[in-house]
């Protein structure tokens, strides 16, 4: 403590024109600590910046508070002068303070212009503010008399040094978002010189001629501010440097370990994405940060539409090189820990920070957008579409709950008819829970008898004459009542059910087609046969095995074909065709017109007819464009020596129409709606039903059956 009433002459003469030496050295390194730090802030949102921000900021007001009590110890110590340390502390947590506002403003992902300007001028003030409230600090027995000129000019001054801070520390490296060692060197050097310059002239604002100790106060000597500022300071900022290159080196490194290929059960063996269980545990911290932000986070499920069809008609290493390709899509839309494969044709992405939803939305439009693209496989374009669920933390539940709630989105975007997304909606859930009990419905059905065919008549056209039947399948659930084929069919196909399905309505229609000719009537039936049964190999076999076992003639089963399924110009397909051609049934081409057929390739069909499709016949009246393409349709199919069958007529008109044109056969209410077996049986044989018409004179001629396989 200096003796009471002892002076010491103090003149801005006096003073060294530069600041000391270990001044010039705590400045800059303080202010390069600080943006050190201040990097990893610029990568975080909300709660989680903050004890960088605090960190970065105590690191510079060390630095700067430190420069300047070195700067005044120098031509204090020889006169025992010393610092009141209670101004002492209030100057340094009002610079403190100014500091967190001003990194604040700089310290963000992408900062703008005026936040730039915002955090120079807070801390400009910051550094004015502990220069002045050091020198009132010094206990001058005579009042300071500032120089508003002199002193706007140290603001001016430090605003200008530190806006060119922050352009050197703030500028763009393509790593990141962290700036190399070099730039925050000189951004650190920029602002100490800042600093400094304001802190000359911050002095000479102050208009000091004497320095004189005031009475009965305590004051800290300079020499033991000096002292401490020189060994705590200095230790305190070395300190924080070695911790934040330690935290940069370890993140790096589990950075570098991410991208490369970890242990077997990390990595899908496949793709190199993350599996599932690594993804959950980084989800999880994910959504803590969420949390602790008050932010959202938004979970995409993506499947990719029809991924089966890939495997069965290019193989399982085509389908292999389309997962690939995708899986490298999605790594360059998103963050390497942030992407994951679910499992079979499903992947994982995950988005947070503010407006989760909004930017969600927006990747799963891109995600769409690159997997639509094709993919060049062994010099073949193979292309898939994708559809997306997203599910939304904290409003759609915790890490479980927000895959199982993604995978009902998920399957309701599919539903739509894919090539979209969906956000999750709770009704889904309802939905996906009657979609569960519907299929164990559906498993036990077949067993429980309950399903049966219904039977549609085909008139002759010319004579209106009855000359087959379709067989539509019926479900007359026990609780439901009748089950619609547009609810159970695409559920059978996802479920993999179809091929049993399917067989039993082949089985099915064979006996029936027995039953009625041991009754006396010759009635050829058709039955649809969906794309997932049409790629399986064994069709014709089976086909042929029911066929042999009810003893029934092939040219009595039609086999209706979607035109979208037959047009598939695949080495499958085409081997459908021709195995089914030589078990002797009749082809149909079913809903022709409602898709681009090659008719080229329809010339090599072994087709025996074509079906025009229903939504030309029900425009028949009232549009001349569908009119012109139902005869277009009756003269392709007369030129290559096919029959044409027109379904969904439905009165006078239409019939009238389509008979002109030349069809062969016709099918709708006009005549009749499907029916039972029986009740047809009963038609034919009584001439009881909807409408007095006969049925064909040769369905009741003795004809061969089938004697051989």
């Amino acid at each position: 403590m200096a003796p009471p009433g002892m002076t010491a002459e103090l003149s801005t003469s006096s003073l060294p024109l530069l600041p000391p030496l270990m001044a010039m050295a705590i400045a800059p390194l303080g202010a390069f600590v600080a943006f050190d730090l201040g990097q990893r802030a610029r990568t975080l949102e909300g709660a989680a910046r903050n004890p960088w921000l605090m960190a970065a900021a105590l690191a510079l007001g060390t630095g700067v508070w430190s420069a300047q009590v070195l700067s005044l110890s120098a031509p204090l110590a020889p006169r025992d002068a010393g610092f009141d340390p209670g101004l002492t502390i209030v100057a340094a947590l009002v610079g403190l303070a100014l500091a967190v506002a001003a990194l604040r403003c700089w310290l963000v992902a992408q900062p703008s212009w005026p936040a730039v300007f915002a955090g120079s001028a807070l801390l400009a003030t910051g550094v004015v503010a502990m220069q002045a409230g050091l020198l009132m600090s010094l206990g001058s027995s005579s009042r300071i008399h500032w120089h508003p000129g002199w002193l706007g000019l140290a603001w001016f001054v430090a605003a200008t040094g530190f806006v060119l801070t922050a352009s050197l520390l703030l500028a763009p490296t393509g790593r990141e978002r962290f700036a190399e060692p070099l730039q925050l060197g000189r951004a650190a050097a920029v602002g100490a010189a800042a600093v400094l310059a304001a802190q000359m002239l911050s002095i000479t604002a102050a208009k000091l001629p004497t320095l004189g100790v005031a009475s009965g106060g305590t004051f800290v000597p300079a020499a033991s501010m000096a002292a401490a500022v020189t060994t705590g300071a200095f230790e305190l900022l070395l300190l924080m440097l070695l911790g934040s290159t330690l935290e940069r080196r370890v993140r790096r490194g589990l950075q570098q370990k991410a991208a490369t290929p970890a242990a077997p059960g990390f990595r899908d063996p496949v793709t190199g994405l993350l599996t599932r269980g690594p993804f959950e545990g980084t989800m999880a911290q994910a959504l803590r940060q969420a949390e602790d932000a008050g932010t959202q986070a938004v979970l995409l499920l993506v499947g990719l539409d029809s991924f089966k069809h890939v495997n069965d008609t290019f193989g399982h290493a085509a389908g292999d090189a389309v997962l690939k390709r995708v899986a490298q899509r999605l790594r360059e839309l998103a963050p390497p820990q942030r992407v994951a494969r679910l499992g079979g044709d499903e992947f994982l992405l995950l988005v947070g920070g503010q407006a989760a939803l909004d930017q969600a939305r927006t990747l799963a439009v891109r995600v769409l957008d690159a997997i639509a693209q094709p993919c060049d496989i062994d010099h073949r374009e193979i292309s898939v579409t994708a559809s997306i669920g997203l599910a939304v933390y904290p409003q759609h539940g915790e890490v479980n709950a927000l895959i199982s709630h993604a995978g009902a989105a998920l399957r309701a975007a599919k539903a739509g008819g894919g090539a979209t997304y969906t956000v999750f909606d709770p009704r889904l859930v309802a939905s996906s829970r009657e979609q569960a009990e519907l299929l164990r419905d559906l498993r036990l059905a077949v067993s429980q008898r309950e399903f049966e065919l219904y039977y549609q008549p085909k008139v002759h056209a010319p004579s209106g004459q009855i000359t087959g039947a379709e067989a539509l399948l019926r479900w007359n659930h026990p609780k439901r009542g009748m089950v619609s084929p547009g609810v159970f069919v695409p559920l059978a196909e996802r479920s993999g059910l179809i091929q049993t399905l399917g067989d039993w309505v082949i089985d099915e229609a064979c006996r029936q087609v027995r039953v009625w000719r041991d009754g006396g009537l010759r009635m050829r039936v058709a039955i649809n046969l969906s794309a997932h049964q049409l790629r399986h190999t064994e069709l014709p076999a089976r086909i042929a095995a029911a066929l042999h076992r009810h003893q029934i003639n092939p040219d009595l089963l039609t086999c209706e074909i979607t035109e979208s399924v037959a047009m598939e110009d695949t080495a499958a397909t085409a081997k459908a065709f021709t195995d089914l051609a030589a078990v002797g049934v009749h082809i149909s081409i079913d809903d022709f017109g409602s898709g681009y057929s090659s008719l080229a390739y329809l010339r090599k069909l072994p087709a025996n007819e074509l079906k025009i499709d229903r939504s030309f016949i029900l425009d028949l009246e009232s549009s001349a464009e569908a009119r012109k393409i139902a005869e277009a349709v009756v003269q392709l199919a007369q030129s290559l020596h096919l029959k044409v069958v027109a379904e969904g007529v439905e009165n006078d008109e239409q019939y009238r129409i389509l008979r002109e044109f030349g069809c062969d056969q016709l099918q709708g209410y006009l005549f009749a709606k499907p029916m039972s077996a029986k009740a047809l049986a009963l038609w034919a044989m009584d001439d009881v039903g909807p409408r007095s018409i006969q049925f064909r004179e040769s369905l009741f001629k003795s004809t061969a059956t089938l004697v051989e396989a």
